[in-house]
């Protein structure tokens, strides 16, 4: 992977340089699940996915957060971004993950099958989040007999959202 790459993506993605401070503590953690990459003809990072896992009322359930994503400017309105996710949640279900979940417009995520998180009783720590924070199931059952908060790992805590 090409960590100096991504690094540079997403400072320049996100201007406050968090996201890239999440994922630098998520790498250095060992808590990467899966970093989907795009890159340009050249080798350059033009695309980034991560997922990182979370735990349900902190039970471990084989479910994932989506985030960040990331497109650098120039490459954007190409369908990167959406090669990202899908890639990674075709790669996730290979490995028998039951659910993913992103904090993110609903309007944007919907498009790939992502459903509000509240109407399966789950929620995050963040205050006001209830119609942004969405899940997308990989597994028939991966609902059943689950409720609660989900917790991000704990780089999380220190990210601005």
């Amino acid at each position: 992977m090409d960590a100096p790459g991504i690094d540079r993506l997403l400072r320049k993605a996100f201007a406050r340089g968090t996201q890239a401070e999440l994922v630098h503590r998520l790498r250095e953690d060992g808590l990467l699940t899966l970093g989907v990459v795009a890159t340009d003809d050249e080798g350059g990072v033009i695309g980034y996915a991560a997922f990182s896992p979370v735990w349900i009322d902190g039970e471990d359930y084989q479910w994932v957060g989506l985030a960040p994503l990331a497109v650098d400017e120039d490459h954007r309105h190409q369908g990167i971004a959406q090669q990202l996710i899908y890639e990674g949640l075709d790669t996730l279900n290979e490995f028998s993950y039951r659910g993913v979940v992103v904090l993110g417009d609903p309007g944007y995520y919907s498009r790939f099958g992502f459903t509000p998180a509240a109407s399966a009783q789950l929620h995050c720590r963040w205050p006001d989040t209830e119609t942004a924070f969405q899940l997308f199931t990989l597994a028939d059952d991966a609902l059943v007999g689950i409720s609660g908060r989900v917790d991000y790992a704990e780089p999380f805590n220190h990210a601005a959202v």
